[in-house]
């Protein structure tokens, strides 16, 4: 049996989905070692809890200041908007919670650094998402480059065409 991570989901919007959608399926991509378990979603608007049902969270709550102190999550994954990151994060820090943040992390350099100082102050794991980076054509490209299959580069121009955002 492998050991559990709790996990606690701040802001319900669409990635919110996203994110609680990878933390049930990714045992289905890979070998983990533990149990992906979304103890808590935090959102600020209604229905929170149609959100929790739907995806499988255990508890709910609307305001994420009530996840401070709380020893039984490992965690916190925020998905809420930028002006909200930081405050979040250094209470995450300060929790010794591991971290991921949704892009982009916060709204200036300033309150980026001390996002990072106090995550590596408390020694946890903290990421940024960015999750393009594990889109297969993005990764061979990284590894045709590591590889210098593709000789020197002088430039690169790219655009990740998607329709699902249009009407």
């Amino acid at each position: 049996m492998k050991p559990k991570l709790n996990i606690a989901m701040v802001g319900g919007g669409f990635m919110g989905k996203a994110h609680s959608n990878a933390w049930r399926r990714v045992g289905q991509f890979f070998d983990i070692p533990f149990e992906p378990v979304l103890k808590v979603i935090v959102g600020n608007n209604a229905p929170v809890e149609d959100f929790a049902a739907r995806w499988g969270y255990e508890e709910i709550s609307y305001d994420w200041r009530s996840l401070e102190g709380r020893k039984d999550i490992d965690i916190v994954d925020i998905v809420t908007p930028p002006v909200s990151h930081k405050d979040i994060a250094l209470m995450v820090a300060g929790m010794k919670a591991h971290m991921l943040c949704e892009k982009p992390i916060a709204l200036n350099s300033a309150d980026a650094k001390a996002m990072l100082d106090a995550a590596n102050k408390a020694g946890i794991v903290h990421y940024l998402n960015h999750n393009y980076r594990r889109i297969p054509a993005v990764c061979l490209a990284k590894r045709m480059i590591e590889e210098n299959r593709l000789g020197q580069l002088y430039h690169w121009r790219g655009a990740y065409l998607q329709d699902w955002t249009m009407d």
